[in-house]
């Protein structure tokens, strides 16, 4: 619709005319259950009244709705006429006065797209489980509101539910006569307003502390989950990490807690990971593990717990004037999450789960065509929308976590402090914090915020290393490089160590410098005079942000001793500097396979592991050249048979390598050894198949056409819940049938009705590797949908579509060929639209490179 997508210009002009001083939100979710009355979707009624001011009394605006149906509108006492000022997205405001009030009676539609209030039918038990998600401009899907969140303002919501049910807000509630009424909010946006309902299983704790100044808080926390999942509910250790995160942030930001109550809820089919609601955060409820998983898991779980509580100061408190600056809660709340995981919970080696998978995501986003500053261009809603990417989450996390060794410490936090307490339940933009920092640290904060979050890209790091006769360095430098598109060449501290062997074979550590880095060639004076190395490693210790190179002789020594290199942190560095060479088409995908067949088993850290497997599987898909596919295919099979067998029995290495030896089986030997690890005719000492490993170890077998229907109906009668059901339509979807890739293809493109998360099932069952000639003909198909899809499916679901439907597996160029033919023939595209596509562009053209690079390896 027209109005839908409102640009940054409307959100200015409105809120240079309008101040809201509060909402009060009536919704009706007893439809929720029985039959659906009608042919339409399924509704509920949502009154809203909006108290407001106008600074140019006579002047119009407009407030926001998505909704079937508009009842009434009433604007100061006067009825409007709904058919003549609600467009489907907007309802115009004229002749506004002075202090006015808005009463807006609507049908709103539930929603099976995670976008607006989510409605999950449970089929383990029929029951119905309904949640809010709104970022970025999702809540006049389900009352009427001045949808941008600079118009804060206090809430106060009432529910009426269906009988048996509980809900929650994020301000405290009772029920009265059928009625849950909610306590008053302080001034918040409309984006971080939230209702859950339905028959939750709930569990409640108590946060208590008591301060120096002998000040007593109490903080009410609850959990919740689908009643399907409360027997694998581990709330004890969700509140556990829950009050060590309070501490640490009480102690570091002398600010309160500022919403209360902290309610927690894991929800079903949730598009993201999780979201910062005050009071009442919401989660995916795969975060409640139904099988045994990894310590990556746990800690990855508290990470976004910690992440989403800093957003309760960073984001909540203090929220960005428009999505240019979402940098200012999300970046600030991946540095928190990693910081306070290290600085508070069991998870002291979150850093390095950071420096090996944060940054591989940023790196990534940095490099594509639609990289941009930290602080971003966002013209409009679904450039919000795409934004929520690695650059500004993991990125700006680098770039604070370099900002934090620039200005120190404590000066960061003590701005930290001040920022808070200066803008409180306000909105700022970047000049706002940059100055706290300017007072706090003393230090100009100009000209780093200009080179590390005003310009786009990722700088290239290499040691060049001059030895003198006697054998010892005579001089090391650092070469600097950018990317032609974005030349910014900008300053680090940088940490450079020199490794070597020592007499029992373990290649550590004998020297350190740290310097500045500034221009294309810094010489690091420190390091003159040193023996000679065998591995030069520059940001040593993951102080800045950048893509590491090695020289020859540190490159030869991690082909023949990777696995020797004893500190855990430079062992994931070197990994990912190994992996961006690869997708650079630095290093052939095979020698990066090699070097995971080899190192990966000797690997202590869990989370490093887990993202080699991923890595492994990526480059022979993407990268290895096609006639070495299937060899590589099989080494890796071969490989991870090899550490499943030896690795510890009952060890998380153990499940690691069960599960990639899934991912990659493809041979009739390791589909029967799956098929007896199913059964029970086969047995690895120690390794438990859960419901989870089953449903891994059937995917493969369904992909390869030793698991048909009957068997997955009968895997899915063995797990009837919501998660059986997801794992059920990914595997019929991978089945390698032509006749299935097209009802796949149908039940995507050309239906809406699947909900987000079998839509999502859907797309990761019907591109499998191992099926290109299948998929081959959608590639054509693809193009001319993608619009169409893009013009009447909402935005989560088009983003799926356009992302996981790209012909990445058609990898030719031809492909690449009719990409940039639908570019030049939809310039007039929506930008988002236009973006996506690109992105998937540029990542076929990376691959393309890649596998040149190992075709060229094989004739050397």
């Amino acid at each position: 619709m027209p109005g839908e997508n409102l640009t940054r210009d409307e959100a200015r002009e409105r809120a240079a005319l309008l101040s809201v001083d509060g909402y009060e939100v009536s919704l009706d979710l007893r439809s929720a259950v029985g039959e659906q009355d009608g042919d339409g979707p399924r509704t509920f009624r949502s009154v809203t009244t909006i108290r407001f001011r106008c600074a140019e009394p006579g002047a119009s605006s407009f407030a926001d709705l998505i909704a079937p149906s508009v009842t009434a509108v009433s604007l100061n006492g006067k009825d409007l006429d709904p058919g003549e000022v609600f467009d489907g997205s907007r309802i115009l405001l004229e002749d506004l006065a002075a202090d006015n009030e808005l009463v807006v009676d609507a049908q709103c539609a539930y929603s099976r797209t995670g976008e607006g209030l989510h409605r999950f039918v449970d089929p383990e038990d029929g029951e119905v489980y309904l949640y809010t998600q709104y970022e970025p401009a999702d809540s006049r899907r389900v009352f009427a509101n001045f949808e941008q969140p600079d118009l804060k303002a206090p809430f106060r919501f009432e529910v009426r539910a269906p009988e048996g049910w509980t809900v929650w807000s994020n301000g405290a509630g009772r029920q009265t006569d059928g009625v849950w009424r909610f306590a008053e909010t302080k001034p918040i946006s409309t984006y971080i307003t939230c209702v859950v309902a339905g028959p939750y299983h709930y569990v409640t704790d108590t946060y208590e502390r008591t301060f120096e100044d002998g000040t007593r808080l109490e903080i009410p926390l609850g959990a919740m989950c689908r009643k399907g999942l409360a027997r694998h509910f581990d709330a004890d250790d969700v509140f556990l990490v829950t009050k060590q995160g309070l501490d640490f942030f009480h102690d570091h930001f002398d600010f309160p807690n500022p919403f209360g109550k902290y309610d927690q809820a894991f929800v079903p089919e949730y598009n993201l990971g999780a979201m910062e609601n005050p009071g009442l955060v919401t989660f995916r409820e795969e975060y409640i593990f139904r099988g045994k998983v990894t310590r990556a898991a746990y800690e990855g779980r508290a990470n976004t717990i910690l992440h989403e509580m800093a957003h309760m100061w960073f984001g909540d408190l203090v929220t960005m004037v428009w999505w240019d600056d979402l940098w200012l809660k999300e970046s600030f709340a991946d540095f928190m999450g990693a910081f306070a995981n290290v600085g508070a919970t069991r998870f002291e080696d979150a850093w390095i789960t950071f420096a090996n998978r944060r940054k591989a995501w940023a790196y990534r986003a940095d490099q594509l065509p639609s990289t941009h500053p930290v602080t971003a261009d966002i013209r409009d809603l679904q450039d919000a929308k795409l934004n929520f990417d690695g650059i500004t989450y993991a990125k700006g996390a680098s770039v604070l976590k370099q900002l934090v060794a620039y200005v120190g410490q404590d000066a960061f936090l003590e701005g930290a402090r001040r920022y808070f307490k200066r803008h409180a339940y306000g909105n700022t933009r970047l000049a706002d914090l940059l100055s706290v920092l300017e007072e706090t640290s003393g230090r100009d904060m100009t000209a780093w915020s200009r080179s590390w979050l005003q310009t786009a890209g990722v700088n290239s790091l290499t040691p060049q290393v001059l030895l003198g006769a006697d054998g010892r360095i005579e001089e090391l430098a650092v070469v600097q490089e950018a990317p032609e598109s974005h030349p910014e060449l900008r300053p680090h501290r940088v940490a450079v160590g020199l490794y070597r062997r020592a007499e029992a074979g373990a290649l550590e550590r004998y020297a350190r410098a740290e310097t500045d880095v500034d221009g294309a060639r810094t010489v690091v004076a420190e390091l003159a005079g040193a023996e000679a190395p065998e591995l030069v490693l520059v940001n040593d210790d993951d102080l800045t942000y950048c893509k590491t190179r090695f020289d020859a002789t540190s490159l030869e020594t991690l082909k023949a001793a990777l696995g020797d290199l004893t500190d855990p942190l430079a062992r994931a560095l070197c990994w990912s500097a190994l992996w961006n060479m690869t997708r650079d088409a630095l290093l052939p995908a095979r020698d990066f396979v090699d070097l995971v067949l080899r190192f990966a088993g000797r690997e202590s850290q869990i989370g490093v592991v887990q993202m080699l497997h991923a890595w492994a599987e990526s480059a022979l898909v993407h990268y290895a050249a096609p006639a070495w596919r299937e060899t590589g295919g099989r080494l890796l099979a071969e490989g991870a048979l090899r550490e499943l067998r030896a690795a510890e029995p009952g060890s998380e290495h153990q499940l690691a390598w069960a599960r990639f030896f899934a991912s990659v089986a493809s041979g009739e030997g390791d589909l029967a050894l799956l098929r007896g690890l199913l059964d029970g005719t086969e047995k690895v000492d120690g390794l438990e198949v859960d419901q989870e490993l089953r449903w891994a170890f059937l995917e493969p077998l369904a992909a390869h056409g030793a698991a048909g229907e009957e068997v997955l109906a009968a895997e899915l009668a063995r797990d009837d819940t919501a998660s059986g059901k997801r794992h059920q339509v990914r595997c019929l979807a991978a089945r390698p049938s032509a006749a299935v890739k097209a009802q796949a293809w149908a039940q995507v493109v050309e239906s809406d009705a699947l909900s987000n998360a079998l839509t999502e099932a859907t797309i990761e069952g019907f591109a499998r590797p191992s099926q290109r000639e299948l998929t081959a003909p959608y590639a054509e198909k693809y193009f001319a949908a993608i619009e169409r899809v893009w013009a009447q499916r909402s935005i989560q679901i088009g983003i799926h579509v356009v992302r996981g439907l790209f012909p990445s597996l058609q990898d030719s160029p031809e492909t690449l060929a009719a990409t940039d033919a639908w570019l030049a023939a939809h310039e007039d595209a929506a930008p988002a639209l236009r973006r996506l596509v690109l992105e998937a562009r540029d990542d076929l053209a990376r691959a393309l490179r890649g596998q040149a690079c190992d075709a060229e390896a094989a004739t050397a």
